[in-house]
């Protein structure tokens, strides 16, 4: 006897969510305008594909019998107010915290260190020792983490070797940590701010020109968050005049067109919103999904439960 319909991204979470209850049938549906494998009315736990193309948030309008959508994003800007009510969003806090930290330190030390000029030195066949040396280095800086919760705490401790000095960031002040009205005061003592906050209405350009003006000479800004956080008319032309430098993982628009300015400036390194993009993400994504499974088919709450107020 079927209890709970259950569709899945990938087929081989049916393997990585381990044991499921009696009772559950589990279909996949990798992409929004794939083929459906059955009913969407039927269908009461969702596990939408990540990073999807098309309007994967309209499809829970055709399932009605919908009570949880476990995201296996950390992100949950898509899907915040579309929900009918009754239907538990949850996200996957705590997949993404190794793999980004992991990013925005290699963004920090490739920015600082100048790997994306000598990358490209290297394409050119030209020996580039003069060029960008001395570079500059990680020991010893000041940085800013906007964003305090477990991904800033797992580049916290990422960084700690380095013998960095680490202050942070987050919506409300509490013990360790300052509240974002204090930016103004905070980001002049900053030679790296790093942008790790979810998107939602309070953080939509939250990096504008007087949040980039504030910034110190020469600090370097990397953006692991969402493109929208940051303004990119004020940080293109702010990092146009040579002030500061960026490495950014997101951007707005998404993906960035080709003729873009960000794209030719000597003090930007641009990856394609790849930090969540590894090889182990899905292992540790369906762990959770079938955690939450189990939890959800014996009554208990739920984790990672995502409210309006995000």
């Amino acid at each position: 006897m079927v209890l709970v319909r259950m569709w899945i991204a990938h087929e081989a979470g049916r393997e990585l969510m381990g044991p499921l209850p009696a009772g559950v049938e589990v279909a996949v549906l990798p992409r929004p305008d794939a083929p459906l494998p059955g009913d969407p009315a039927e269908v009461e736990f969702w596990v939408p594909p990540f990073l999807s193309s098309g309007d994967v948030v309209g499809l829970a309008e055709r399932m009605s019998n919908l009570k949880v959508v476990q995201l296996i994003t950390a992100g949950a800007d898509a899907w915040v107010g579309r929900l009918r009510e009754g239907v538990t969003l949850c996200d996957a806090r705590g997949v993404h915290d190794s793999h980004t930290a992991e990013w925005v330190v290699t963004a920090i030390l490739a920015s600082l260190r100048r790997f994306d000029h000598f990358a490209r030195a290297q394409a050119a066949h030209r020996w580039a020792y003069a060029e960008v040396t001395p570079t500059d280095e990680l020991g010893g800086k000041r940085v800013l983490i906007v964003g305090a919760g477990s991904i800033g705490a797992a580049v916290a401790a990422r960084l700690a070797p380095f013998e960095v000095d680490l202050a942070y960031v987050a919506r409300t002040a509490r013990d360790g940590v300052h509240g974002v009205d204090e930016l103004p005061r905070l980001l002049p003592e900053a030679d790296v701010v790093v942008l790790l906050v979810p998107l939602t209405p309070q953080t939509r350009g939250l990096v504008d020109a007087a949040f980039l003006s504030a910034m110190a000479d020469g600090a370097l800004l990397v953006n692991a968050a969402r493109g929208p956080v940051a303004d990119t008319a004020a940080l293109t032309k702010e990092l146009a005049s040579g002030r500061i430098s960026a490495a950014l993982d997101v951007t707005d628009p998404e993906p960035l067109p080709a003729g873009h300015p960000l794209w030719d400036l000597p003090n930007v390194l641009i990856t394609p919103h790849v930090a969540g993009s590894v090889r182990g993400l899905l292992p540790r994504a369906y762990r959770l999904v079938g955690r939450q499974l189990r939890r959800y088919t014996a009554g208990d709450p739920l984790d990672n439960q995502v409210h309006d107020g995000y």
